[in-house]
C-alpha cells in the first residue's frame, strides 16, 4: 500500500502540545478568538460541497485551517478555495497528509463522495483527530457501524452534516415531543420530488460507462480509494458519483437525512424491521430509480406505538396529502441540489407527521412544523411550549464540541442509525427486493445476497486496513 506509513508510534496524542488559553485572556468575551484558542482544522474535499463546508466551518471564526486535501486538486472546482488560502499546505492523498501534518491536526472536515467518507473517517479518529463528515456516514451498513464503534473507541467528537439538525426544526421538534404534542406518532412521509441527476438518462443502460482520459490534474486511483475498480469517465465526477449504487446513496441518502432526522431521532426509531420497495419506476442494477416510493416499518418502543415511515422521490411520485394541507411553502433557507436550484412546486421537499389526534407538515434541513388544519393549530396554540434557540450553528457545534464545550447534535452515536436506515433502503431499491431485517442480530434474514450486501464488497487490494482501525 502506498504512503502506508501514516500510523506511527504517538499519534494519538495529537492534541499533546496544545495549550488552550482561557477566552477572558485572548479576549473572546469581546467577539475575538485568538488563534491558540481555534481548532486545528484540516479539509478533505474542497469543490462543490465540500468547498462550502470548507468556508462555513472558517466562518465561524473557530478554526485553523492547517491544511487541504482534494484529489483533484488544482481542478476548476476548487480554485476559489485554494485563492482564498493561498498559503494552505495542499495534498492530493490524504494518508499523505495525516502523515506528514497528523501532529498540527486536531479536527478534519470529510466533503467527499459518500462512498469514499468511510477510510479518511476511519483513520482520522484512529489518530485523535475529530471529524465532521458530510452525510450520509457511509455507502455500506457496516462501514457505518465501524465509523459508530470507532468514534466510541476512540473517544473524538464526530458530527454528519446534516446541518438543519442544529437549527429550528431540531429545537421545535424536541420541544414539541418532549411536551406531548408530537405523540401517538403512528406514520411519516418524507418526500424529495425535485428532479436527479439521472433523470435523464436511459434506465436500461445494462454496463458502466466507456472508459475516459483521467483529467491531468487528478489522482484517479485515490479517488477510487476502497471502492472496485471503475475506468474514469466523467459521469462519475463533479457529483455524478451519486448516481451511481457503487458511489452513492441516491435521493435517500441525499435529502433523508433532511426531512427524517428529527422524526427518526425524537420518535427513537432505531432500525426498521421490514423494508419494501413498493413502487420503483426505471428499475436499473447500475443506477437509481426515476422514482421510488419505500416503507419501512419500526416496531413499539415502550409506550410509543409501531411506525411506518415512508420515502418518496421522483418527479411525478408525490404521496398523498392529509385534508387541509394546504400549500408547500418553500423555505428560502433550504439550500438547493447540487445539481440546481429548488423549483417552487406542488410539493416542496419535506414530510409529514401523522399522530392520533394531530397532523404535522415541515419542510426539509431546519424547517419548521405546522399543525395540519386551521381549527387544530387555533385550538394548539396556547399550549405550544417555548421552544429554544440555537445556541451555534451545526458548524459552531462542532467545533465547540472539539473544545469540550458543546456536545455534537448529530454525532455517530445519533447519525449513524439513521444512516443505516438509508443503506438498508437503498439496497431495498437495489435489489428491488423487500427486506426482513433482525433489529437484535443486524441481519438480513429472507435475502442472502442482500445480508452480504450489508458489508458490500470486499476492498480495492491495499485499503483492507482501513477496516481494522
Amino acid at each position: 500500500m502506498k504512503r502506508r506509513n501514516f500510523i506511527k508510534a504517538g499519534a494519538l496524542s495529537t492534541m499533546a502540545g496544545y495549550t488552550i488559553i482561557p477566552s477572558t485572556v485572548l479576549g473572546k468575551s469581546h467577539g475575538h478568538v485568538a488563534p491558540s484558542d481555534k481548532v486545528n482544522l484540516a479539509c478533505c474535499g474542497i469543490g462543490h460541497r465540500g468547498a462550502s463546508i470548507t468556508n462555513s466551518l472558517h466562518a465561524t471564526g473557530l478554526a485553523n485551517i492547517v491544511a487541504f486535501c482534494d484529489v483533484d486538486m488544482g481542478g476548476e472546482h476548487t480554485l476559489k478555495v485554494l485563492e482564498k488560502f493561498p498559503d494552505v499546505p495542499r495534498f492530493k492523498d490524504f494518508r499523505e497528509m495525516f502523515e506528514k501534518m497528523g501532529d498540527k491536526i486536531e479536527a478534519v472536515s470529510v466533503g467527499t463522495p459518500d462512498f469514499s467518507h468511510f477510510p479518511i473517517t476511519m483513520l482520522a479518529m484512529s489518530l485523535g483527530i475529530h471529524v465532521y463528515v458530510e452525510k450520509p456516514m457511509a455507502r455500506t451498513f457496516q462501514e457505518v457501524e465501524l465509523m459508530m464503534q470507532g468514534a466510541k473507541k476512540h473517544g473524538v467528537a464526530t458530527q454528519m452534516g446534516n446541518q438543519g439538525h442544529s437549527e429550528a426544526n431540531y429545537f421545535q421538534f424536541k420541544a414539541w415531543a418532549d411536551a406531548g404534542i408530537i405523540k401517538d406518532v403512528t406514520a411519516v412521509t418524507a418526500h424529495m420530488n425535485n428532479r436527479r441527476r439521472w433523470h435523464s438518462w436511459d434506465p436500461k443502460m445494462q454496463k458502466y460507462p466507456a472508459a475516459e482520459p483521467v483529467p491531468a490534474n487528478m489522482d484517479w486511483d485515490t479517488w477510487l480509494m476502497t471502492a472496485s475498480h471503475h475506468e474514469y469517465n466523467k459521469d462519475y465526477h463533479h457529483g455524478q458519483w451519486r448516481c451511481w449504487y457503487d458511489f452513492g446513496m441516491g435521493a435517500l441518502g441525499d435529502w433523508g437525512a433532511h426531512t427524517m432526522d428529527t422524526a427518526h431521532e425524537f420518535l427513537k426509531l432505531g432500525l426498521p424491521y421490514e423494508i419494501n420497495p413498493e413502487y420503483l419506476e426505471g428499475h436499473n442494477p447500475f443506477f437509481f430509480p426515476m422514482s421510488t416510493t419505500l416503507s419501512f416499518k419500526f416496531p413499539e418502543r415502550g409506550s410509543m406505538p409501531p411506525v411506518e415511515l415512508k420515502w418518496y422521490d421522483g418527479l411525478t411520485n408525490q404521496p398523498p396529502l392529509p385534508k387541509d394541507y394546504g400549500v408547500s411553502a418553500l423555505d428560502p433557507n433550504i439550500p438547493p441540489p447540487s445539481d440546481g436550484a429548488i423549483k417552487k412546486s406542488k410539493l416542496n421537499p419535506g414530510k409529514i407527521i401523522y399522530g392520533k389526534d394531530l397532523t404535522f407538515k415541515g419542510g426539509s434541513h431546519g424547517s419548521t412544523l405546522d399543525i395540519v388544519g386551521l381549527e387544530a393549530a387555533k385550538d394548539m396554540a396556547s399550549s405550544l411550549p417555548e421552544v429554544q434557540k440555537s445556541p451555534s450553528n451545526h458548524f459552531e457545534n462542532f467545533l465547540k464540541a472539539c473544545k469540550g464545550e458543546e456536545k455534537c447534535r448529530s454525532s455517530f452515536d445519533i447519525a449513524g442509525p439513521l444512516s443505516q436506515v438509508f443503506c438498508l433502503g437503498v439496497l431495498a431499491q437495489r435489489l428491488n427486493s423487500k427486506l426482513a431485517f433482525d433489529r437484535e442480530t443486524k441481519r438480513i434474514t429472507n435475502n442472502p445476497l442482500a445480508d452480504l450486501l450489508l458489508t458490500g464488497a470486499p476492498p480495492r487490494k491495499g485499503w483492507e486496513e482501513f477496516y481494522n482501525l
